[in-house]
């Protein structure tokens, strides 16, 4: 690593930062991948080469987009076991991991079209969601919400299969509710 990636970002290039993202993630999520850098540059107001400093390829911006994603998901994971109840926090972060995952199969794609392995980069990000995930998941187990026989990769075959299927109804959000109360149900215990 570098002494240039080492030291901290200047005010003004953290903000040129977060804006690159912020706005890649929404052309991304509502365009595609097959954007040009050169627009995301121009929709976030700085120059290409602003872009290029902080992300050298384009993949790399998909992956610090997927990562920045995972992030949130991971903070705000721990945010809702901190202030809710153990049922509350495990079903809210299910449908936190399906809402936000919208795209994420679009994006793997194209970081494999172009020979990079996402699972490998975002592998880090992925497992500190895991080990959350199990954390919620066997206290709304003790909390007696989730059925005590259902396992963290179960739960994760579950929320990979609820997530495409509720991106397929995107365009009806109540047959998309209505998923989610027949996926919550079946977590129940009878």
């Amino acid at each position: 690593m570098s002494s240039a990636q080492e030291r901290p970002l200047r005010a003004d290039a953290a903000r040129n930062r977060a804006r690159l993202l912020d706005v890649a993630t929404e052309v991304f999520t509502s365009q595609g991948t097959d954007v040009p850098t050169e627009e995301i540059s121009r929709a976030a107001g700085v120059a290409v080469g602003t872009l290029f400093r902080h992300f050298p390829t384009k993949e790399a911006l998909l992956v610090a987009v997927m990562v920045r994603r995972l992030e949130a998901i991971a903070a705000r994971t721990e945010q809702l076991a901190a202030e809710s109840e153990p049922a509350d926090a495990f079903f809210a972060c299910f449908r936190l991991v399906i809402d936000q995952s919208a795209g994420k199969d679009e994006f793997t794609r194209a970081l494999a079209a172009s020979g990079v392995d996402a699972h490998a980069a975002l592998q880090e990000s992925s497992t500190v969601i895991q080990n959350r995930l199990a954390e919620l998941l066997a206290a709304a187990q003790r909390a007696g919400a989730v059925r005590r026989e259902l396992g963290l990769p179960e739960l994760i075959a579950l929320m990979i299969g609820t997530g495409v299927t509720v991106e397929h109804l995107e365009a009806d959000p109540i047959a998309r509710e209505r998923i989610f109360e027949v996926v919550f149900d079946g977590l129940r215990p009878r």
